[in-house]
């Protein structure tokens, strides 16, 4: 019996034990093989993406090839690298749950010191679609700066620590963020994705339009220089300088690059140990006691600058949805952001008038339409404390004053900032007294709009909006309004369009205060015809936003 043991305690001392880079590498072969097994839909996504994944890597490595020797190609090798980068950065930040080896907290209960964990983790991260991309990206860079055997030495070295840099910056930024990522607040991040990738397009737009009219990249390359010195589009700089001759500066922007990766790894590996045995906010929370719970009493500066009585507790209610409610802060800055851009982007490119700043009215207006679904379920109890027309009054002049707080100094910011850009001050109080007519127009058509075509906003799902068979509802809410706001802005617009044609410029400061006087009548005439609605039919708009 003890030779036995002793056999099988030798064969088990002698039986090689698989290093932790290994183990990790192939879990991560492992979730993805998993993944797609999940079902057809998602392994033919993942195929179709890995398809077009290889067509605009082989697209954009052509178009490298083809700018070999041109005067600007150094300038687009260094950009692409560093929006490449910038990619990487972010992605964690707005796909919060599309890796899920992107949570280290998973790894917290096992026995793993710290700096294998990085090695194994950076490594494992190698394995992907991404990656691979990212690698043939940086090799088409590289290969369309490469000239010379300085150049290609270089270039070998280059490649693989913009990958690595990449990656490596995409998971330190992960794990300094996790607890965020995986919190409400992450989701909420993560709904404004679409946004974000929205104003880029804008961005990319504007500047292509730019360029198109400078008739090259020459504009480019003062950015070129200032982030070919930034890691890792330094390394390809590096490639552009061995290539050049100026070795000194190629030496320097690649130890530069190495110097951050270093420092992301352990940026990376301190996010670990601060991950793995510092208690969360929730534990420290439950440790405060009733200490915390007092300390966090109170409703803060809300409570200080918003009336007293019902009307400042709706207001808070409402500013706190726009706040903490993920599809009413997606619409919120959606709008505001959308409010900006197209006035100050058409102003910028020379195409537009300051008559552009009533977009930011009409984007801003809209959000007080369908005000009972926006509570969901919860407008149960709202409607507990409506039982006359003077309470559905009140309710619907709250909600109006919490959105005039943020959309008032907003449409006088964005109507001055047009003018300003366009250097039309002379249009400046025209345009803000049609804005604020428009304004009041939409918020008091949307009071009744809300009273009259109530529609539920489904919660279970980030992309729908309306609830299956309300479709109707909503179109007729939304665009009824906005076609009948308009109309009724007929008499400001009509005032302006006869001063400007009887050439009676000096008058024109006058639709300021008419604009204002106007649409707080609009406004007004909206709540007192909206509110006897409400009350009357406040059974069927609870059944109607309750729905979803």
């Amino acid at each position: 019996m003890s030779t036995t043991t002793a056999v099988t305690t030798t064969t088990t001392a002698a039986s090689p034990v698989p290093s932790l880079t290994s183990t990790f590498v192939r879990l991560k072969l492992s979730l993805l093989k998993n993944g797609l097994r999940q079902s057809g839909g998602r392994t033919a996504a993942y195929i179709v993406s890995i398809v077009f994944g290889v067509l605009f890597a082989a697209g954009m490595v052509l178009s490298s090839v083809l700018l070999r020797g041109s005067a600007s190609a150094d300038t687009v090798a260094v950009l692409l690298i560093g929006t490449l980068a910038l990619s990487w950065t972010v992605m964690p930040l707005f796909v919060p749950s599309g890796d899920e080896t992107l949570d280290p907290s998973r790894l917290v209960m096992l026995p793993l010191r710290p700096r294998p964990l990085v090695r194994a983790l950076l490594v494992a991260s190698l394995v992907g679609v991404g990656p691979v991309l990212t690698l043939v990206l940086a090799l088409g860079a590289a290969l369309s700066v490469a000239r010379g055997t300085a150049g290609v030495v270089v270039a070998v070295l280059a490649v693989p620590l913009v990958t690595a840099v990449c990656v490596a910056l995409s998971r330190a930024v992960a794990a300094a963020n996790v607890r965020l990522l995986t919190s409400r607040k992450g989701r909420d991040l993560a709904l404004l994705s679409g946004l974000v990738i929205a104003v880029g397009m804008q961005l990319v737009n504007f500047g292509a339009q730019r360029l198109g009219q400078a008739g090259g990249l020459g504009p480019l390359e003062p950015a070129a220089a200032v982030v070919g010195w930034l890691p890792p589009a330094a390394a390809i700089g590096a490639v552009d300088a061995a290539s050049s001759g100026d070795y000194a500066v190629a030496v320097a922007r690649l130890l530069l690059t190495a110097a951050a990766l270093v420092a992301l790894v352990y940026w990376w590996q301190r996010s670990l140990v601060r991950l793995m045995v510092e208690p969360d906010g929730s534990t420290i929370g439950a440790s405060s006691g009733s200490g915390a719970a007092e300390k966090s009493g109170g409703t803060g500066l809300l409570g200080r600058i918003l009336p007293g009585g019902r009307t400042g507790a709706v207001m808070e209610r409402s500013l706190r949805y726009i706040w903490r409610d993920p599809k009413t802060k997606a619409a919120w800055v959606t709008s505001l952001a959308m409010g900006l851009i197209v006035p100050l982007f058409n102003a910028f490119q020379g195409t537009g008038t300051i008559y552009w700043a009533c977009f930011a009215s009409g984007m801003l207006g809209v959000q007080m339409y369908n005000q009972f679904g926006q509570d969901t379920s919860a407008f149960w109890m709202v409607a507990q404390t409506i039982s006359t027309t003077a309470d559905a009054y009140a309710e619907l002049r709250a909600r109006a004053l919490a959105l005039l707080y943020v959309t008032l100094p907003f449409t006088a910011l964005v109507t001055v900032a047009t003018a300003a850009v366009l250097g039309d001050w002379s249009a400046l109080p025209e345009a803000l007294g049609l804005s604020f007519a428009l304004l009041g127009a939409l918020v008091g058509s949307g009071a009744v709009a809300s009273s009259v075509f109530p529609y539920s906003i489904p919660q279970d799902s980030g992309y729908k909006n309306v609830a299956p068979g309300q479709g109707g509802l909503a179109w007729m809410s939304i665009l009824g309004g906005m076609l009948g706001s308009v109309v009724l802005c007929a008499p400001p617009i009509g005032a302006t369009i006869y001063l400007h044609l009887s050439d009676q410029q000096s008058a024109l400061w006058l639709i300021l205060p008419v604009g204002v006087l106007y649409g707080a009548l609009l406004l007004w005439a909206g709540l007192k015809l909206a509110a006897p609605r409400t009350a009357r039919r406040l059974p069927e708009i609870l059944t109607a936003v309750s729905k979803g």
